[in-house]
């Protein structure tokens, strides 16, 4: 009988707020799903808000009432052949038996599921689900709270014992989000140097910043970027090195 692959537990998690954690999952996701052929699950663990569900109407809402994404969405359907990636609303405490549950009863097992936590570590069941990712990736920008904060996390989160017997061996990873290509290169390397003190993993690929971050496709016009249903437009993805990110992040994850 043949061995079913497993299923990759991954996170994009910081506990800073605006540095681009959900924003990132959807990217992820969305590229993944619709363009390079991934099966993919997002849990939206991030109660009350539950962020990524409700963009998620949103994004329905705004496909039926503009015929450009009307069409593309059809196209798009009608090219993969391929649903929508489901997005879970669960609370953290129950985000990983939620995941269980969900890998169990899918007709089509999903390669990766991407969890949304909360930005608050303290919140019940967040550890917990961190302890049960195979791979955590944290957004940081060049900002000196954000980076101390986010290095003390790691540092603290890595040496924590496992929950379980069933223990995965985890990777952590940093990546900077948000660059502002006129900020001095130097400023980067002063941190580059703190966190190879720490021996924390650092990316190679740089997010560069853009306003498009900021915007859904309901005020987007004739593009698309940030989508639960349709994946980002190339020209912008390369501008703003998403693409070469998804490529590192699929290099560090191995499939």
């Amino acid at each position: 009988m043949e061995k079913k692959k497993k299923t990759l537990k991954v996170s994009i998690y910081t506990q800073k707020g605006g540095v681009g954690k959900s924003t990132m999952t959807v990217l992820l996701a969305s590229v993944l799903h619709y363009r390079l052929g991934y099966n993919i699950a997002v849990l939206d663990c991030d109660f009350p808000q539950h962020s990524l569900v409700n963009m998620r109407e949103r994004d329905k809402k705004a496909i039926m009432e503009s015929d450009f994404h009307k069409k593309l969405a059809v196209k798009q359907f009608n090219s993969i052949n391929k649903r929508a990636y489901p997005i879970i609303k669960c609370k953290a405490e129950d985000a990983l038996e939620t995941a269980f549950n969900f890998i169990e009863n899918s007709a089509v097992q999903p390669d990766i599921l991407i969890f949304d936590l909360p930005g608050t570590a303290n919140t019940k069941g967040v550890i917990g689900s961190l302890k049960g990712m195979d791979y955590i990736f944290c957004p940081i920008t060049a900002d000196r709270l954000v980076v101390e904060s986010t290095l003390a996390f790691s540092d603290v989160f890595l040496k924590l014992p496992a929950q379980n017997a069933n223990v995965v061996e985890q990777s952590l990873f940093l990546f900077w989000n948000q660059v502002d290509g006129r900020e001095r290169s130097g400023l980067y390397e002063a941190y580059q140097t703190v966190i190879e003190g720490l021996s924390l993993n650092m990316m190679e690929t740089r997010i560069m910043d853009s306003k498009r971050f900021r915007k859904e496709i309901d005020d987007t016009g004739n593009y698309v970027f940030k989508s639960t249903l349709l994946p980002a437009d190339m020209p912008i993805l390369k501008a703003t090195r998403v693409d070469q990110f998804v490529k590192e992040f699929l290099k560090i994850i191995k499939t």
